[in-house]
């Protein structure tokens, strides 16, 4: 089962993840978006585990709804909301549970996804976060192993895509060859969750 603690140290490993990676996340918006995913990213996540260090939530979906709006409040452009939905109503679905098991985490993180898809607009294909979030949730069943390889796979797979929504939807035909940002970090971001599991497991 996972309680609070898993939830915060997720968080906690995923901003450490986007600290590391920020100088890559950054490189590759340079090329189809505004050179800032990757800095705004990296001050929103530092703003989320600062935070979690300050308070401690007694549920997994205190920890998500706290982290989301830490988010929403610091990032700039459209990560923050987008990342912000996806944390909160993850969140909201899980409800004050003070354990959930992975089968209701991947349920939650659907609805956390299909906030995301409301709010954005997007699909899957259409070179966003979503190509890496939408076959992690869909994979995470098998596993946390599972949900980590699709979601890297989802993102690498943007590379030959046109994008057809966000900043890089601008630039048509010349955002084909470039791997998205937001798929990208949206890969670290599950690739922590396996992290946080291994931890826990010792």
């Amino acid at each position: 089962m996972l309680d609070a603690d898993f939830f915060r140290r997720w968080m906690t490993v995923a901003a450490a993840s986007v600290d590391r990676e920020a100088g890559r996340l950054t490189a590759l918006d340079s090329a189809i978006g505004d050179a800032d995913h990757g800095s705004n990213l990296q001050r929103g996540f530092r703003a989320v585990a600062a935070t979690l260090e300050q308070e401690a939530p007694d549920t997994p979906g205190a920890v998500l709804a706290l982290s989301g709006k830490q988010l929403i409040s610091t990032v700039g452009g459209a990560s923050g909301p987008l990342y912000g939905t996806l944390l909160r109503r993850t969140g909201k679905a899980l409800g004050d549970a003070a354990e959930v098991d992975t089968g209701q985490l991947a349920e939650a993180l659907r609805a956390g996804v299909e906030g995301v898809m409301a709010l954005g607009g997007a699909a899957p294909g259409d070179k966003t976060m979503l190509d890496a979030l939408v076959p992690a949730v869909d994979a995470l069943g098998d596993g946390f192993a599972a949900a980590r390889a699709a979601a890297e796979a989802g993102a690498e797979a943007t590379t030959p895509l046109r994008a057809r929504k966000g900043r890089a939807s601008y630039l048509g035909e010349r955002s084909i060859g470039h791997q998205d940002p937001g798929a990208t970090s949206s890969a670290l971001l599950i690739a922590a969750l396996e992290e946080a599991a291994g931890t826990a497991e010792g």
